[in-house]
């Protein structure tokens, strides 16, 4: 099993705070023999008649030296990851979860925000220090 990244507590308590619950730490991937992890899985309530919302959080620090060598990872395990939760657990969706300091700088270049919307990659966008969520951008 990984270790946790660096903000996989901080990422966890943030969505606590937004009223989520974890059911999965971590999220297990599984597919034709191929056993996968993603950060966390989570679900919270909406209203009666509509049931609860279901998501799968992967948490990427975007730490090392070249950014887009950590986007490149990032774009790939997420389809990877995407294709499979879509078929084994349908109804939950897969966000990829930034601190709002690489979204505020990395993530608005026009070229990265192609790839993120060419991709159809959803974000969860946090504050590490604060611990909370900043934005989801679906």
């Amino acid at each position: 099993m990984p270790q946790p990244d660096l903000y996989h507590a901080p990422v966890k308590r943030a969505l606590i705070k937004d009223g989520w619950t974890v059911t999965d730490d971590p999220y297990y991937i599984e597919y034709k023999g191929l056993r996968l992890y993603a950060d966390l899985g989570a679900e919270k309530p909406l209203a009666a008649e509509k049931g609860d919302s279901k998501i799968v959080v992967e948490i990427k620090v975007f730490g090392s030296a070249s950014q887009i060598i950590e986007l490149e990872k990032a774009v790939g395990q997420y389809s990877i990851y995407r294709n499979i939760i879509r078929k084994n657990d349908p109804e939950r969706e897969l966000y990829l979860a930034i601190a709002d300091d690489i979204f505020n700088d990395f993530f608005q270049k026009p070229a990265i925000q192609d790839i993120i919307a060419e991709h159809e990659i959803d974000l969860l966008v946090f504050d590490p220090v604060q611990e909370v969520i900043v934005r989801w951008i679906k």
